[in-house]
């Protein structure tokens, strides 16, 4: 049988496309067998048997032989070897190139990555500079703080020795640990130190006393990151000027904390270390330290006890009358420089979490139509205009109809016959309507912007309003004459204690400041800008108006209880309807005093301004009581002496002995609107 299948192909191993062919030439074999006669004819039978069949099995049988075919050329040992030849050179190119990269072309940013995967930095916060009042009182200051946080996962490896033994206490020994320098329990702490967390808040602003305690128990996993915190020693007496900063990010909330932020921050520094694979510093290991920069310290013209002063008084007088909000400000006469900004309500910048008070300044934010306390720019545009005197006589009727309405005196009252100082002192609004008609409207506004209505102040203090006086080419019907008397324009209490200082200061109005010095780095210190001067009116005008606002702090004026005994006194009442921007419309008083004193020889202005009393609103009864008690204690801090006992104020005429004839030379009276206004 062996020899009868000589032409069988898948023993030969070889890939030739022609292996199934010698099969269809084996029929020459069968001569080659004469011995085996038989053979022949069983082949023969055979195959006749099988003829039917012959057209189908010889191709089905042959296609098995073309199988080894394939097989042989996925199974050939050159064509492996090629296919690996191929796969090696890729891998090696793959090798090579990043080799080169890392030594050729990215060393520099390779290295660099490995150095960060074994380096940590921290940044260094900067020292924020100190705020102190004018005697080198502490307003605001910043202190060193940790803020302690923890890898959980490293913490149940804490070992401790426990008598002479080192025991492994874990989670609930750390817990313990950190219990009494945290100021918290073990049962509140085992929780936060256990877990997954690599990252996470234990405590916020602990002393650097209190972590180096906490630092040599030596637990794993326990770290600190620098931080600062900034605390206010004086609370809420100076709160609403100073400011506060975010607890969260210690970034500048408001007041001079973020009107003088790029003063006080400094620059931030960083330190690199290196790190070990669970994180924790290594000890030995050199840092890569940049050092920050402190802030610089301002040094204000706030005096921390007349503004502690000013704040209790206010907050006393707003309670008592149940008014809806206050301020207090006190402001240097021949500088223009604030000792004190009171704001009530105000808010404890230690606590200002709690979303508790008024964040904003009263004294710069809140608008109120001033009332009688602007009648002194009417009266000083028209002196300086020359169209009246101090005793230019005045017959002042209870009311006159201007435009579309008819306005009056805040009491009725029968025809009076006063001079100009008197209109004052007694603050008519007919008065001042008529001394306002001696002069064109446009005048009038040039004397008011003078005084500085219509802007701000110019002290760059967050959140200040200028206010709002509008153009003269707009005043219609009855807003010419109620603008004469502080209705229809608005101000900021900095804006009217401003006019108050310029008539105190013969004429010369001196933008409010507050920053002194500031500290220049090496141990000394640089003088802030001063205010600047701008003459509002001549020191002729000034002095007349001076010396007729000491007849309103008189017996017959609106304020007698503005008195101050030993010290001459000059002021003006202000009662005014107060605007409700929330309503739209009219709501309660405002009721203000303003002035100055010695009034000979003037140092200081106070300014009070009391907005919606309920329990009183005149001025001369709820905000004259608390000028005098602030103005009497800044004084005496001043140091500033009673005024001479023989000095008395100068005595103006203020009533007329009788009505003046109708032909009486500079008579103002009612004589209908001008114009027909």
């Amino acid at each position: 049988m062996s020899q009868r299948r000589p032409d069988r192909p898948q023993g030969t191993g070889r890939p030739s496309s022609g292996q199934a062919r010698p099969a269809r030439k084996a029929a020459p074999a069968k001569k080659a067998a004469p011995s085996r006669k038989t053979a022949p004819a069983k082949k023969a039978a055979s195959a006749k048997k099988a003829a039917p069949a012959r057209k189908a099995t010889p191709a089905k049988k042959a296609a098995p032989a073309r199988r080894p075919a394939a097989a042989a050329v996925s199974a050939s040992p050159r064509t492996r070897m090629r296919a690996l030849m191929v796969v090696s050179l890729i891998v090696l190119s793959l090798f090579a190139a990043q080799l080169l990269r890392i030594q050729g072309f990215d060393s520099d940013a390779v290295a660099a990555d490995a150095l960060r995967q074994r380096t940590q930095t921290e940044a260094i916060p900067a020292h924020r500079g100190t705020i102190y009042d004018a005697n080198d009182t502490v307003l605001a200051q910043s202190q060193e703080r940790r803020t302690v946080v923890v890898d959980q996962t490293a913490v149940p490896e804490y070992d401790k020795k426990v008598d002479g033994t080192t025991t492994k206490v874990g989670v609930a020994g750390a817990a313990k640990d950190l219990a009494e320098p945290l100021g918290t329990s073990a049962e509140d702490l085992e929780p936060k130190l256990t877990g997954s967390q690599r990252y996470r808040v234990l405590a916020k602003n602990i002393s650097p006393l209190t972590w180096r305690r906490i630092n040599a128990l030596g637990i794993p996993g326990i770290y600190s990151e620098r931080s600062t915190q900034r605390t206010y020693p004086q609370s809420t007496t100076v709160a609403s000027l100073v400011g506060f900063v975010q607890p969260q990010d210690q970034t500048a909330g408001g007041g001079l904390e973020l009107q003088l932020d790029d003063v006080l921050k400094g620059t931030p520094g960083q330190a690199t270390y290196e790190i070990a694979q669970d994180g924790s510093r290594l000890p030995n290991a050199s840092d890569d330290v940049s050092s920050a920069t402190a802030g610089k310290d301002v040094r204000l013209t706030i005096d921390n006890d007349v503004q502690w002063y000013a704040q209790n008084a206010l907050a006393d007088k707003v309670k008592e009358t149940k008014a809806l909000s206050g301020t207090v400000v006190v402001q240097r006469v021949d500088t223009g420089e604030l000792v004190a900004l009171a704001s009530y309500p105000t808010f404890d910048p230690n606590n200002i979490g709690d979303g508790k008070g008024v964040f904003s300044n009263l004294a710069f934010s809140d608008v109120f139509e001033p009332g009688s306390t602007s009648k002194i720019m009417t009266v000083a545009a028209g002196l300086e205009e020359g169209t009246i005197t101090p005793e230019t006589p005045m017959i002042l009727p209870y009311s006159m109809k201007r435009g579309d309405q008819t306005l009056s005196d805040s009491h009725p009252h029968p025809d009076e016959y006063r001079t100009v100082a008197g209109a004052l002192a007694e603050s008519s609004n007919t008065g001042t309507m008529l001394i306002g008609e001696t002069m064109k409207p446009k005048t009038l506004e040039e004397y008011l912007r003078r005084f500085g209505l219509g802007s701000t102040s110019g002290s760059g203090f967050p959140g200040e309003s200028g206010g709002l006086l509008p153009k003269s080419e707009t005043w219609n019907g009855s807003q010419r004459y109620t603008i004469t008397y502080g209705q229809g324009v608005s101000t900021t209490a900095v804006q009217v204690t401003n006019v108050f200082q310029a008539i105190a200061n013969d004429g010369v109005r001196i933008s409010p400041t507050f920053v002194k010095e500031v500290s220049d780095g090496e141990g000394g210190w640089e003088a802030a800008p001063a205010g600047k001067r701008n003459r509002a009116v001549s020191k002729k005008t000034a002095n007349d108006v001076s010396r007729m606002l000491e007849g309103v702090v008189s017996d017959e004026g609106t304020a007698p209880e503005a008195k101050i005994k030993g010290y001459r006194v000059a002021g003006k009442t202000g009662t005014a309807d107060r605007y409700d921007s929330e309503s739209g419309g009219y709501s309660g008083k405002t009721a203000s005093f303003i002035g100055f004193a010695p009034a000979d020889d003037p140092k200081l202005v106070v300014s009070v301004i009391l907005q919606r009393p309920i329990k009183g609103y005149y001025g001369g009864t709820v905000a004259a009581p608390v000028f005098k008690d602030v103005m009497t204690y800044a004084l005496q801090k001043e140091k500033v002496p009673p005024t001479p006992q023989d000095e008395k104020a100068p005595k103006v005429r203020t009533k007329l002995s009788k009505k003046p004839a109708a032909d009486t030379p500079g008579l103002l009276l009612d004589r209908g609107a001008p114009d027909g206004g």
